[in-house]
């Protein structure tokens, strides 16, 4: 599962549309659009923020927001993330 995979699986459950998901989140329609399709990333710290305006453990969000990081510049790693 992927970041936006993620969001997009959320929005759906919910029954939203990109652009009322988007508006949840602070964001453009275009800009989700570009992170359910993979052609953006979220920082970790925004990842965090939509975790916490949606409900979700950021843990799981920011560890996915790590993960394309790591797994867009070719290191085969897999992301662990614990609060401190």
């Amino acid at each position: 599962m992927t970041f936006g995979s993620c969001l997009s699986s959320i929005r759906l459950c919910e029954e939203e549309s990109q652009t009322s998901f988007a508006e949840k989140l602070g964001i453009s329609k275009s800009h989700l659009c570009d992170i359910e399709a993979g052609r953006k990333a979220a920082s970790p710290a925004r990842a965090a923020r939509f975790a916490e305006l949606l409900g979700y453990p950021e843990d799981f969000f920011v560890r996915l927001a790590l993960q394309m990081m790591v797994d867009e510049a070719g290191l085969r790693f897999n992301v662990k993330v614990e609060a401190a």
